[in-house]
């Protein structure tokens, strides 16, 4: 039997926190949740395997779902170990998703703000889920973004 749980947030480690923090913000409209965070202490330490770790950052509001809705923490340790920009096939967490309008158009702003593209922007029709629409990017740091439109499946000639 599952426990009971509820989503509360995905964290990003970032190189600059407050930059990719302002990015989405940007990009995206998601909305700072106060207090910006500067932590550290043995706890920390204990808790994160981290040794002499401190972290920094903020909870960011995604969008659609309300004042209760999950966030985005964008953190960065005062100390990092950098990483090569992962590939959309690397085993593990791959991407966070938003719901756009028009992906063209997102992507281009994703881009125009410091993130990159990757890949091309496809449409595809799939029976029972409709027109899906998705490009994927990078934010400044090089995190895979999915860009996504939902159109209903178009109806079939009788």
């Amino acid at each position: 039997m599952p426990i009971h749980a509820r989503y509360i947030h995905t964290n990003l480690i970032a190189k600059d926190w407050r930059r990719l923090a302002d990015f989405y913000q940007q990009v995206f409209g998601c909305v700072p949740v106060l207090p910006e965070r500067d932590l550290s202490g043995e706890w920390l330490e204990r808790g994160s395997g981290v040794r002499d770790a401190r972290l920094q950052g903020v909870h960011l509001r995604l969008p659609g779902f309300g004042d209760s809705g999950p966030t985005l923490e964008i953190f960065q340790y005062s100390e990092s170990v950098d990483a090569p920009a992962p590939p959309a096939n690397r085993v593990g967490f791959g991407h966070i998703a938003f719901s756009v309008e028009d992906v063209a158009a997102a992507r281009a702003a994703v881009v125009s703000a410091g993130g990159s593209e990757l890949g091309t922007v496809e449409s595809i029709v799939i029976a029972g889920a409709g027109k899906i629409t998705w490009a994927y990017v990078r934010d400044p740091e090089g995190n895979i973004v999915e860009l996504q439109r939902r159109d209903p499946e178009p109806a079939t000639p009788k």
